[in-house]
This record gives structure tokens, sequence and C-alpha cells, in this order.
């Protein structure tokens, strides 16, 4: 079994694979399906649950995901969520976090599907690597009730540079980072 530590090291490099060979665009864009190809991209050869929606109810906290009788339904709603201004961008990506569909590695598979969606949508993808890790957490922690905080942390923070690979590699690993990762 391998460790967190291997488990990250090889989701990192999965990750950036997933943007090198070009995969990243042949996956469907603010769907649950793109999500999970995300997800498996990243996790394949590491979980068995690789793109696959959980099945079991998780919490983090203090705080409870989506309850797994309403999973399905909440995940088909987030879709059909508008995603043309940064506004409603955002919201998406909250709900989303919210219902957590899988056992691990929900953050990491968001962001990227975030930045796919802004990508599409407004031409741009947060430049991760200028946002705090505390910050971002804190605004997620709060983002349920209100997403305005993480809204004012990421606009400022947008920028054109989509394909980029320096923006979109240290991207990834400030995303980690936000999860535990250290090099």
């Amino acid at each position: 079994m391998l460790s967190k530590t291997e488990i990250d090291e090889k989701s990192l490099e999965n990750a950036k694979k997933l943007f090198t060979s070009g995969e990243i665009d042949n996956i469907e864009v603010g769907t649950t399906k793109g999500l999970q190809a995300i997800h498996k991209a990243l996790f394949k050869d590491l979980y068995d649950f690789a793109g696959k929606i959980r099945t079991l109810n998780i919490a983090k906290g203090n705080f409870r995901f989506a309850n797994i009788l309403y999973l399905k339904e909440a995940l088909s709603a987030i879709e059909k969520m508008p995603e043309n201004t940064f506004e409603e961008i955002i919201a998406k990506y909250v709900e989303m976090n919210i219902a957590h569909p899988f056992m691990e590695g929900n953050g990491r598979s968001t962001r990227i599907w975030l930045d796919m969606i802004l990508k599409k949508r407004l031409s741009k993808v947060v430049d991760w690597e200028k946002i705090g890790r505390e910050q971002y957490l804190q605004a997620m922690e709060r983002s349920p009730v209100n997403d305005l905080e993480l809204r004012f942390l990421i606009q400022p923070n947008l920028t054109e540079k989509i394909n980029d690979r320096e923006v979109i590699f240290k991207g990834i690993e400030q995303s980690y980072y936000y999860e535990g990762y250290k090099k």
C-alpha cells in the first residue's frame, strides 16, 4: 500500500501528464462526467474508486458533504447550473465542493475542473500560486454560506495565460499544497 506522500507524488505527476498529453482538451467541461474523467486521470492506479462517485457519506471536521441519498440528484442539479459569468462559475464550483462526489481527491480534481470552466467561458484561469493556502481554505470553508469571500480571493488572480505551462503547473503544485502535500 502506498503512503499519502507516494500517492500525492504519483497523482501530481498524473495531473501534469493530463495537460502535457493534451488529454485535458478531450474532457467535457462543467459536467460531472468531465469531473469524473479528471479524477480518474489523477488517481488511476492509486485508488480503485478513481473517477467513481462515492457510495458512502463523508465529512471533514464538522462539515458533512452531500448525503449519498441525494448525491445523484445534487450532481444533476449542479450540472444544470449556468456558467456564463464569473459569479455563476464560482457558485457552481462551491456547489460541487459541497457535493464532494469522491471519497478522496475532490479538491485537486475540482480546482482543475474550475479552471477548465473558466478557460472555456471567460478565457481565463486562476493563478493559484498567488492565493495563499490559509486564505483559500478559510474562504472555501465559509463558501457554503456565502461565496463572496471566495470570489474576492479568486477574481483578482485570474489570468489570460490559459495555455502557459508554468501557470498551469505551478497552479497544480499549489493545489496539492492546499491539501497538505510538501515536496
